[in-house]
Formats: C-alpha cells, sequence, structure tokens
C-alpha cells in the first residue's frame, strides 16, 4: 500500500535514503544497470554514516518449511528494504513486490528507487502485516 494515503511513517530515514539516492544519481547519471546505483548507494551511505547491509538473506518459509531465500538489495538503518530499479516506471508489480519482501523480512517500511530517468522516481512502500 502506498504509505502517502496513511502518512509518512519513517519521513526522516527514507528522506536520508532519497537524498542519497539523488546524490548517486547526479554523480552517475541515469539509465545503467542496477547494480552501479546499488554500490554507490553503499559508498553513498558509509560517507554520510548510514547504517546499511547489502544483500542480506532472509529464509522464504511456507507453512514452517523453508523454501527459498530473498535477498534485498539494502537494508538501510536496519528496517528499510531498499530496491534499486532502472525499469520504465514503477507500478503495481513493483509496489505488489515490496509488499512481499516486507512480509518476509518483517520490516517496517520499503522504498523503491528507480534510476532509469534523469529525474528520480521512489516510492515508499508500509508494511501493514505484523511478521510471522
Amino acid at each position: 500500500m502506498d504509505a502517502d494515503a496513511h502518512g509518512l511513517r519513517f519521513e526522516v530515514e527514507t528522506g536520508e535514503i532519497i537524498n542519497c539516492a539523488f546524490e548517486v544519481l547526479n554523480a552517475l547519471g541515469h539509465g545503467l544497470l542496477e547494480k552501479p546505483y546499488e554500490n554507490s548507494l553503499c559508498v553513498e551511505f558509509g560517507l554520510r554514516g548510514i547504517p546499511w547491509s547489502q544483500q542480506p538473506r532472509y529464509d522464504v518459509v511456507y507453512k514452517t518449511v523453508k523454501v527459498g531465500e530473498y535477498v534485498p538489495d539494502l537494508i538501510v538503518f536496519g528496517f528499510v528494504v531498499v530496491d534499486t530499479k532502472v525499469i520504465d516506471r514503477i507500478t503495481y508489480h513493483e509496489i505488489g513486490q515490496m509488499l512481499n519482501y516486507l512480509k518476509i523480512t518483517g520490516h517496517p517500511v520499503g522504498l523503491i528507487l528507480n534510476f532509469k530517468r534523469g529525474r528520480l522516481e521512489w516510492k515508499r512502500v508500509i508494511n501493514h502485516f505484523p511478521s510471522a
């Protein structure tokens, strides 16, 4: 669900991440593959003293049985799932994916960052489902 419909939870943290994404986009330009943006965000987070982890692993569980893994691009501040994209636009498909990612991780908020164009596109997504 779009966070803006319910007020911005974690606005400070997601705002700092978005500011980092603007800095990365301004420095690298748009339209590269996703990985350089992800790696550059890590550099920028480090420079700003923002805690982050890159590609941690989370179990995907079905009826108490591990059936796979989810590996997010980034976890920032210990609770924001960040997904870097280079796509035409963020759609309900990406929002639905992020809701699943939040459900798997149990984290409260996700941020989809799209570096396809010269103007950064982003979407905040809030987890309304308690972790299992």
